[in-house]
């Protein structure tokens, strides 16, 4: 190979690799935990993230039963999110609609609580130390 094609495959080669993302480059870190809800009450969870770490609450519930979630961070870029089982979408979005979570359970299953940063935070890799409230009631 020539000079010329040699500094071409490598500039080919930067440019694709710089589309690659974050991820692809080393495994992001994510923590998983079960809450027990099978009394009711609030259950109060510490933690800390870091970067596009995240830590998945997961949380069985029955249909009709009140659930609250709370977050309390040092980070304005740590949010949580809920997703219900087999949805493809969040039921609630902490980045849009807060800190705070109040609802009442809609079908029986195991709920995820997502709790993140968001990715200015993330790509500067910076840490958040929470704690995050799951209360259940009949």
């Amino acid at each position: 190979m020539t000079r010329s094609t040699l500094l071409i495959a490598g500039a080919a080669l930067c440019s694709a690799l710089a589309w690659l993302p974050h991820g692809a480059a080393a495994a992001d870190k994510v923590e998983r935990y079960t809450v027990d809800a099978s009394t009711p009450g609030t259950k109060t969870l510490r933690g800390k993230i870091r970067g596009y770490g995240t830590a998945e609450y997961k949380v069985l519930l029955r249909q009709g039963q009140d659930l609250t979630v709370g977050l309390k961070t040092n980070s304005l870029s740590n949010y949580f999110n809920i997703t219900a089982p087999g949805a493809q979408e969040a039921l609630f979005n902490g980045s849009i609609n807060g800190l705070d979570y109040r609802g009442k359970v809609e079908q029986d299953g195991e709920y995820t609580v997502n709790v993140y940063l968001m990715r200015n935070a993330a790509r500067r890799n910076e840490r958040a130390s929470y704690t995050l409230s799951v209360g259940t009631q009949p």
